[in-house]
């Protein structure tokens, strides 16, 4: 059985989150509890990387989380997403255990890229789940039995977890293809972990979270996906659409409408998008 901490936390606003995300279900620590605020969070908060791509920091504490991803009506990447899920359901009672991973999506490399995933094993009734809420363009929109070798379906795509000698490999199903998302072990890890991996992601100048933009969010039968200027929508029919936005009033308008984002009222972001459109020589 994988261990486990729990804690309850006063000072965790639940009911400006759950206002945030539109879940308006019971409060007790059951699956089907948890399960219906992953589908929640995953569809109405994006994933968004626009503090580093200009140049602001990523605040990773208790009261910076809820502030941006909660009241200002903003996004994040990994260690904020799951982060804020983490605090939310310990204080319903969940028992959390933070882990750590490597990313494999997309990558084709000779040596291991570093841990600079963050996810979440939620243990209910001695039965271990895999949560993760900040995988991007392909979070998962489900909680995962924490078993090997089964696949598992969800709104959109279907998972299996693998073992790899003392490793986990996670791999979803795309277009009947089997492709590896991270790989990860069992070590437990503690907030300063997640702080140097954050600062590394977020502020390296060759992290491509600092060099371009990714915004991501599922809907209830597709995946939408803003990779600088260029938007896909992947269906769950297996359609897709793709297009080039080519000024920064569609960017905006697409991280607004599509993304659900509440925008900062800074110059610095129309300043960014503009470089975005100038680099795909928009």
């Amino acid at each position: 059985m994988i261990p486990t901490n729990s804690m309850h936390e006063s000072d965790v606003d639940l009911d400006a989150y759950f206002a945030r995300i539109g879940y308006t279900g019971t409060r007790e620590p059951t699956l089907e509890v948890l399960r219906g605020i992953v589908l929640q969070h995953t569809q109405t908060i994006a994933y968004e990387n626009l503090n580093p791509l200009l140049g602001w920091p990523v605040e990773l504490d208790r009261a910076a989380l809820q502030h941006k991803l909660v009241r200002m009506g903003r996004g994040g990447y990994c260690y904020e997403q799951n982060g804020l899920l983490s605090q939310m359901i310990q204080a319903l009672g969940f028992s959390v255990r933070h882990l750590a991973a490597r990313v494999l999506w997309n990558r084709v490399i000779a040596t291991p890229p570093p841990r600079t995933h963050m996810l979440l094993c939620v243990t209910i009734d001695a039965q271990p789940y895999l949560v993760d809420v900040g995988f991007g363009g392909m979070t998962p929109t489900d909680v995962l039995r924490f078993e090997t070798d089964t696949v598992q379906s969800t709104l959109h795509e279907s998972y299996r977890l693998l073992r790899v000698g003392e490793e986990f490999r996670l791999e979803a199903c795309v277009r009947d293809e089997w492709k590896p998302t991270y790989r990860f072990d069992l070590q437990e890890q503690v907030p300063a972990d997640y702080e140097v991996a954050n600062w590394y992601v977020s502020r390296h100048p060759q992290s491509r979270f600092v060099t371009n933009l990714n915004v991501a969010r599922p809907g209830s039968d597709r995946r939408y996906a803003l990779f600088n200027t260029q938007l896909s929508i992947y269906h769950n029919s297996g359609q897709t659409e793709q297009y080039t936005l080519t000024s920064v009033t569609a960017l905006r308008d697409t991280l607004q409408h599509t993304f659900l984002l509440t925008l900062p009222d800074d110059p610095a972001l129309d300043l960014a998008l503009q470089h975005l459109l100038v680099q795909a020589g928009s």
